[in-house]
């Protein structure tokens, strides 16, 4: 009688160990699923809010192979001992075929309440689930520190001998691409809008982009010659659109000075009331005493730099020139706007300017200037930017040569065609998506 007794007692310590042995391993998965899956970002807000656990969560995620190493040890020697504990058990029970009833009954408890159940648990209460297992697995990681130690080295000599080099810190490299990710699988479930995503990527896009990306190019910059008449010059400066215009003298490479509307208004103005309405003054009338110095900078600074540029000097309005200090174009502050927020446009911009319209059969007409960037936004293609900066630009780079007006060209997916050429020029062409 206190031999069955005994039995039974042993029978029963076993099956309590292996559920309790089973009631970790759920821990484990679990753990491991919440922290690789929660969002920094959402733990950092809950950290800044004063959250104990998301702020030790927040460290433990720091160095994921440290985490992963840690868990699975935990997980695999809890998974093993409980499989080894059913084995005696069912062995006792069964005899010979209790081996085949152990891995039936431990394969369909660690699948459904040590796997799946405790992983979709913490797969849709991520930040949750991190922060309440944080405390218990940092003292797990301490713990297993020595032995996730040497299997670490040992793990990351094997990848080295197979070319493969491990960093645990190339994820806040990655940041920009989780969002960048992140945005476009919303806005492909209509969860985020276009514009919104437009406009964080942009802001996002300054500090890998430069001036020479954006800028208006040399050859459509309404420029103002210095030694025109006063009143040719308050002419063109009334009919152009633009506040702000450079001044040249001699040739368009030398710039003299930015004149800005107001001052030049101001100045004819003073002369005219000085002489009491005598005209004759305005003969001797200099627009570079009136302009401001010229304001230049290289056409490899990146957008960031130069917001920051402008707004440190006060002013949004640069030319841009290249390596040997020649002008290539004009970039202002309302440019780098328009890489976030999109085109901005007033009551004295003209409709003419528009460099793109779309027809009711499908098709794009672009003016050969339009970036690629701005194209891309408008319509939500994926056209490479990496070897030209224009439409026009890229369709010499993939035809190697300057096309003739009316070739058609398919690449990337797309039909272009050569609508119109201007000297050497690409000025329209018209686009189809396949």
């Amino acid at each position: 009688m206190e031999t069955t007794g005994s039995y039974d007692i042993a029978l029963f310590i076993t099956g309590g160990s292996i559920l309790l042995l089973l009631v970790l391993s759920a821990f484990f998965s679990g753990s491991e699923t919440a922290l690789t899956a929660a969002s920094r970002g959402k733990l950092r807000a809950q950290a800044d809010r004063g959250s104990k656990n998301a702020e030790r969560a927040l460290k433990i995620t720091e160095d994921n192979e440290r985490l992963i190493g840690s868990v699975l040890l935990g997980n695999n020697l809890v998974n093993i001992l409980a499989t080894s504990l059913a084995t005696a058990l069912f062995t006792t029970l069964f005899g010979d075929s209790g081996v085949a009833v152990a891995t039936l009954v431990m394969t369909l408890l660690v699948l459904i309440f040590a796997e799946v159940l405790p992983k979709t648990y913490a797969i849709t209460n991520a930040e949750r689930a991190a922060a309440g297992v944080s405390g218990p697995i940092s003292i797990v990681i301490r713990v297993f520190a020595p032995v996730v130690t040497a299997v670490r080295a040992l793990v990351r000599g094997v990848l080295r001998l197979f070319g493969v080099l491990t960093d645990p810190d190339t994820q806040i490299l990655a940041i920009r691409d989780e969002i960048e990710g992140a945005l476009n699988l919303g806005h492909s479930e209509g969860v985020v809008e276009k514009e919104d995503r437009d406009r964080i990527l942009g802001a996002l896009d300054l500090s890998e982009r430069t001036v020479e990306e954006i800028m208006l190019h040399r050859s459509k910059i309404a420029m103002l010659n210095a030694d025109d008449s006063p009143a040719e010059l308050l002419r063109q400066c009334l009919e152009s659109p633009h506040t702000r215009l450079p001044v040249y003298r001699d040739s368009h490479e030398n710039i003299v000075g930015v004149i800005h509307a107001k001052d030049l208004l101001r100045a004819v103005y003073a002369r005219r009331i000085a002489a009491q309405s005598d005209e004759s003054v305005l003969t001797e009338f200099d627009i570079a005493e009136v302009s401001m110095p010229a304001y230049f900078v290289p056409e490899t600074t990146t957008l960031d730099d130069q917001m920051r540029e402008f707004l440190r000097r006060h002013t949004h309005f640069a030319l841009v020139v290249d390596e040997y200090g020649a002008l290539q174009g004009l970039i202002t502050l309302e440019d780098i706007l328009e890489e976030i927020v999109g085109e901005i446009t007033d009551e004295f911009d003209l409709d003419g300017e528009v460099p793109y319209r779309h027809t009711d059969a499908g098709d794009w007409i672009i003016d050969g200037g339009m970036t690629i960037r701005d194209l891309n936004r408008a319509a939500d293609w994926q056209l490479p930017d990496e070897e030209a900066n224009t439409i026009a630009g890229l369709v010499i780079h993939e035809a190697q040569t300057i096309p003739e007006q009316g070739q058609v060209f398919i690449f990337h997916g797309f039909r272009f065609e050569v609508i119109q050429r201007t000297d050497n020029r690409i000025t329209r062409l018209r686009i189809r998506k396949l």
